[in-house]
C-alpha cells in the first residue's frame, strides 16, 4: 500500500479542516483528490508531504508514519504545490542542479528529468521566460529528481490553456506508469482525463471513493451540440438512447443518453443526414458531476 490514511482529524483554531478522513492508495494508482474550493484537499496533502501534523490520526507512506518518520517520507514523495515556488531568475538547468545537489543526485538524473519531462528546448532559458505550462514542468521535474515512489501533485493544471493543459494530462500519464500519484483538482475533466480513481471530499470529510471505471459503466452522459439552424426536439429525441433533450439557449441542445457508448458520432451522422452544419459538440460525464453536485451541495 503506497498511501494509508486512517481516521485523520486537523483542526485550525475553530474551523475543523478533516474531519476523520481515512482511505489507501494501492501502488501504481492515479487517483483524483476532488472538492470544492475550501473542502480539505490541500490540507490533507500538506499532511501527507509532512508540512502539517494530524490532530488525530494516522498516515502512512509508503510503509512510513508521516509524524514518526518524517525524513523517510519526504524522500520517498515527491510534490508539487499548488503555487508552485520557482526561483523566476534562475536558469532552468541550473534550477534543477540546484535541487539535485539537494538530493544528492547525479547531474546524469538532471538530464534524464529535463527529457522525461519535455523541458529540452527551454533548458537554458531563465523560469521567468517560460509559460505557465513550462513552469510546471519544471515543478513536475524538480520533484521527480530523487525518483520518489509517489508523487503528490495539487492542482497541477490551474492557470493553464487548453493547449497546455493537454501537454500537462499527457505528461502526468505517462508519469503514472511508473508512480502512484494523488492528484488535486476541483476540476472533474482534469479526474476523467488521467485517473484511475476518484476520492471527493467536502467539508473535511470524504464522502465518496469509486473507481472511474465502475462509474463510467452506469454512466449516463450528457453531448452538449450546436447546430446552424433550430432543429425540432422531437427529431432529436428519436436518436437510440435519448433520455431527455434540452434547448439551453439559441441553437444549442443537451442531450442526454442512457449509455456508456460515445454517442457524438450519431449526432454528428444526425446533422450531416439532415444537412445541418455541427458548430460545436462535445461529451460530458453526467455521472461523476451529478454525483459531485449531489455530494457537494
Amino acid at each position: 500500500m503506497s498511501i494509508r490514511v486512517q481516521n485523520i482529524t486537523k483542526t485550525f483554531g475553530n474551523q475543523k479542516a478533516l474531519n476523520d478522513v481515512s482511505f489507501s492508495i494501492s501502488k501504481g494508482e492515479i487517483v483524483g483528490f476532488l472538492g470544492p474550493n475550501g473542502a480539505g484537499k490541500s490540507t490533507m496533502m500538506r499532511v501527507l508531504t509532512t508540512y502539517h501534523q494530524a490532530d488525530f490520526g494516522e498516515a502512512v507512506v509508503n510503509g512510513f508514519d508521516v509524524q514518526k518518520a518524517t525524513t523517510a517520507v519526504q524522500k520517498s514523495i515527491g510534490y508539487l504545490p499548488e503555487h508552485n515556488p520557482l526561483y523566476l531568475e534562475m536558469y532552468v538547468k541550473e534550477y534543477l542542479a540546484f535541487n539535485a545537489a539537494v538530493y544528492q543526485v547525479t547531474k546524469e538524473r538532471v538530464i534524464e528529468v529535463i527529457a522525461k519531462t519535455g523541458l529540452g528546448p527551454e533548458a537554458h532559458k531563465k523560469i521567468g521566460q517560460l509559460s505557465k505550462g513550462y513552469r510546471q514542468r519544471v515543478g513536475l521535474a524538480a520533484a521527480l529528481l530523487h525518483d520518489p515512489d509517489v508523487l503528490i501533485l495539487d492542482e497541477p493544471t490551474t492557470g493553464l490553456d487548453p493547449n497546455q493543459l493537454i501537454e500537462i494530462r499527457k505528461l502526468i500519464r505517462e508519469i503514472g506508469k511508473e508512480k502512484t500519484i494523488l492528484l488535486s483538482t476541483h476540476i472533474m475533466k482534469e479526474v476523467e482525463a488521467v485517473c484511475d480513481r476518484v476520492i471527493i471530499i467536502n467539508k473535511g470529510q470524504v464522502v465518496a471513493d469509486k473507481k472511474l471505471e465502475d462509474l463510467r459503466e452506469a454512466e449516463q452522459q450528457i453531448i452538449e451540440v450546436e447546430f446552424d439552424y433550430r432543429v425540432e426536439e422531437v427529431l432529436l429525441n428519436q436518436l437510440p438512447g435519448v433520455t431527455s433533450v434540452t434547448n439551453t439557449g439559441g441553437f444549442v441542445y443537451e442531450i442526454v443518453f442512457n449509455t456508456s457508448k460515445d454517442m457524438r458520432p450519431a449526432v454528428f451522422d444526425f446533422a450531416h443526414d439532415n444537412q445541418l452544419k455541427t458548430l460545436q459538440l462535445s461529451r460530458k460525464s453526467k455521472n461523476l458531476e451529478s454525483l459531485f453536485t449531489e455530494l457537494t451541495n
